[in-house]
C-alpha cells in the first residue's frame, strides 16, 4: 500500500509541476511581458502627456514670441526691406562710432516656404567697445534680425583697432521672388 500511495503522490506531484509549467509557459509568461510593455507604454505616454502640458502652458510666451517675430519682419517689398535693414545697420553704426567699409545684401529662401531672409554681411574698423554697444542695438531692434557670424580680427599691434566681419540675416514673411 505504501507503494501505491507513494506513486499516487509522485503522479500528483509530476502533476501538479507539469501543471505549473504549463501555467508559467502560458499564462504567466505572456502576461509578465504584457505588464512590462504596457508599463513601458505608460512611461512614454506620461513622458508625453508631461511635454503636452509644458506647451500648452508656455502657450502665450510662445503667441508674445511669434507676434514679437511678425511684428519685427521686414517689409514684403523687397527694395524697401533691403533700404530698411541697411539704413538700420547704417544708423546703429554710425550712432555707435563704428567705422563701416562694406554692406553685401543678399536674398536667399527660408525652410519655410512663405518666407525669405535677407543676408547682409557687414565689414566694418572700430573699437572693441563700440563693436559690444553695435552687437547690443542689434540686440534691442524690434527687426526679426538673428546674427549668423562674427569675426573680430586685430588691426594693429595693440589690438585697440579692430576689424568686424559680421553676418546679419533679417526675416522677411514673404517668398523669394523669381528673378528675371
Amino acid at each position: 500500500m505504501k507503494s501505491l500511495s507513494r506513486q499516487r503522490l509522485l503522479l500528483i506531484s509530476c502533476g501538479l509541476l507539469v501543471g505549473l509549467l504549463i501555467f508559467d509557459r502560458l499564462l504567466l509568461g505572456p502576461a509578465l511581458a504584457h505588464w512590462r510593455t504596457r508599463s513601458s507604454e505608460i512611461v512614454t505616454l506620461e513622458r508625453t502627456l508631461q511635454t503636452g502640458r509644458g506647451v500648452v502652458e508656455s502657450r502665450e510666451r510662445t503667441e508674445a514670441a511669434w507676434h514679437r517675430l511678425r511684428e519685427g519682419a521686414l517689409p514684403r517689398d523687397p527694395s524697401t526691406a533691403e533700404q530698411r535693414l541697411l539704413s538700420s545697420l547704417e544708423t546703429w553704426a554710425r550712432a555707435e562710432g563704428v567705422e563701416l567699409t562694406g554692406l553685401r545684401p543678399r536674398w536667399r529662401k527660408a525652410s519655410a516656404t512663405d518666407a525669405s531672409l535677407l543676408e547682409c554681411r557687414l565689414d566694418a574698423s572700430g573699437s572693441f567697445p563700440a563693436f559690444v554697444r553695435l552687437l547690443g542695438e542689434l540686440e534691442k531692434s524690434p527687426l526679426a534680425l538673428r546674427v549668423e557670424s562674427i569675426e573680430l580680427t586685430s588691426r594693429d599691434d595693440s589690438g585697440q583697432r579692430l576689424s568686424l566681419a559680421l553676418s546679419v540675416t533679417g526675416l522677411r514673411f514673404s517668398p523669394l521672388e523669381a528673378r528675371p
